[in-house]
């Protein structure tokens, strides 16, 4: 079974990144590991603003279902992506590998 979520119109985007950005802020707290996440994500945020705008401007990829508001040259969906894709990857990894727990992988 699909879910058919384009009835949000040029809020679909959107809604996919705030529902994800969820899950990783639940994972992030669970974990106890938000200021460190945030801390991580501070220094990649310039890296991938800048990759995206390049990439947006370029025409390398189109964003269809859009708010249509822009900040800093792209759009705000854009903005919230930069954080929630590393903020979810974060949250599994802390909450895959409890910092309590001693380090038996390495080599």
């Amino acid at each position: 079974m699909r879910f058919d979520i384009t009835v949000l119109g040029r809020y679909t985007y959107l809604a996919t990144i705030v529902f994800w950005g969820a899950i990783a802020g639940l994972l992030l707290r669970r974990a106890g590991a938000l200021g460190r996440a945030a801390k991580t994500i501070a220094v990649l945020y310039p890296v991938a603003y800048f990759w995206d705008w390049y990439t947006l401007e370029v025409g390398v990829f189109d964003i269809v279902e859009r708010t249509g508001y822009e900040v800093a040259g792209i759009p705000i969906e854009e903005h919230c992506f930069i954080v929630v894709v590393p903020s979810l990857v974060l949250g599994f990894h802390e909450t895959l590998h409890d910092v309590s727990e001693p380090d038996t992988d390495s080599s």
